[in-house]
């Protein structure tokens, strides 16, 4: 069985040798002269759709076909056609790229009330990592639920209730104040000072269950994208090193990185259209 496009191949060399003209030709080879005749729209730019996609996958490993189209489409405004992009996604092979392996399927739990407006509830948490000389360092991330924003990144050997009053006073002072803010019950978290704070703020602090990390689910989000996307790809020598890259990559993923969560478009664009 010879496929259909080396039989147009095969007419179109006997066509050219003079052998048989166009009708005779389409007529040996079983197929239609339309089909001869079509001239492929908009091929010179599968040189720059297969660019843009060797760049991203180069420059955010852990990204998939998803992300790519929707960065493409409504990150960069390109009007491709998303079957036409995951084709030239498959001729460079990059859906062969390992993938991690899916979890275990377990019962889903009550999603979580998503809020209506901006500063309505931020979540708030805490990550671990090591520098490359072993020394234990500390992440604390703070985001608004509503367009899943990240809203600052401070990194430190330690992180006491003190440094925490302090990140959310700084971002108060450009972002405003949010009615409520979702948290574990760690230390920092359940201590008088921050309780003290948030009274005389006027905010509430919503504690959520021991145990039940599924209630913060939009931070656990985030901080396995923090931890995938740039945390684990790199070994930092020092917290300045870690807080430079922290601070660079915090404006890419509110103004570049596609969320899902949020119907494909960024945090940034996803405040544009509440306001």
């Amino acid at each position: 069985m010879v496929r259909p496009s080396r039989r147009l191949e095969m007419a179109k060399v006997a066509v050219q040798d003079g052998v048989l003209n166009i009708r005779q030709a389409c007529e040996a080879f079983g197929i239609s002269q339309s089909c001869y005749r079509y001239q492929p729209k908009l091929s010179t730019e599968n040189e720059l759709i297969a660019d843009w996609l060797e760049r991203l996958t180069t420059n955010r490993r852990n990204w998939g076909f998803g992300l790519c189209f929707l960065y493409l489409r409504n990150v960069k405004g390109y009007k491709w056609n998303h079957k036409r992009v995951y084709r030239i996604y498959c001729e460079l092979e990059l859906n062969l790229r390992i993938k991690p392996k899916k979890r275990i399927v377990r019962e889903k739990p009550a999603p979580l009330i998503q809020p209506k407006e901006i500063n309505e509830v931020w979540s708030m948490d805490f990550m671990h990592d090591q520098l490359q000389d072993g020394r234990s360092i500390r992440l604390f991330n703070v985001i608004d639920d509503f367009n899943r924003e990240g809203l600052t990144i401070e990194a430190d050997f330690s992180l006491p209730s003190e440094r925490v009053i302090r990140a959310l006073e700084q971002v108060i002072e450009w972002r405003g104040k949010p009615s409520a803010i979702r948290c574990d019950n760690g230390p920092e978290y359940i201590s008088n000072k921050l309780q003290e704070w948030a009274e005389d703020q006027n905010i509430r602090i919503n504690y959520i269950q021991p145990g039940q990390p599924q209630q913060n689910a939009y931070i656990e989000r985030y901080n396995r994208t923090v931890r995938y996307d740039w945390l684990c790809q790199h070994l930092f020598e020092s917290i300045e090193e870690v807080q430079d890259y922290a601070t660079t990559w915090l404006w890419a993923y509110n103004n570049e990185r596609p969320n899902m969560g949020i119907g494909g478009i960024t945090p940034i664009q996803k405040m544009k259209m509440a306001a």
